[in-house]
């Protein structure tokens, strides 16, 4: 499996798993898994880190909200950021401008039109501050 689509499948683990009907990640991926196709080590990986890292990660995104509040961001956004987020923070193996330029291209395919650029932004913006 190519890596994109394993960060699709961390991508869709985590939006999912953003509407707590089912807040077990485990029997979320499982369900994935039956339902859809099996789930790779690396979106369980990603996604479970994401579900650690949440907090961190909403208060890097809200640093850099100007007027906007996250709870009033699409999920769809959310769960592409922190994908990104978990990759450019935690995982070696992929360059930041990788997360960042592969967060976009999932932002064109299942976010609205503009969503894109913003996600872009938050994430540019992040790598620059480093933090």
């Amino acid at each position: 499996m190519k890596r994109n689509d394993m960060r699709e499948q961390a991508f869709f683990l985590t939006f999912e798993n953003l509407f707590e009907i089912n807040d077990n990640l485990d029997e979320l991926i499982d369900l994935y898994s039956e339902n859809v196709e099996e789930v790779c080590d690396y979106a369980k990986e990603v996604s479970s880190g994401i579900k650690e890292k949440t907090e961190e990660f909403n208060e890097i995104i809200s640093t850099y909200l100007k007027s906007r509040k996250l709870s009033r961001l699409p999920k769809v956004s959310v769960a592409i950021l922190y994908v990104a987020l978990y990759e450019m923070k935690y995982v070696d193996s992929v360059p930041e401008n990788v997360a960042i330029n592969e967060a976009v291209e999932l932002a064109k395919k299942y976010a609205g039109k503009e969503d894109s650029a913003f996600i872009n932004g938050i994430l540019g913006a992040v790598s620059r501050s480093g933090k």
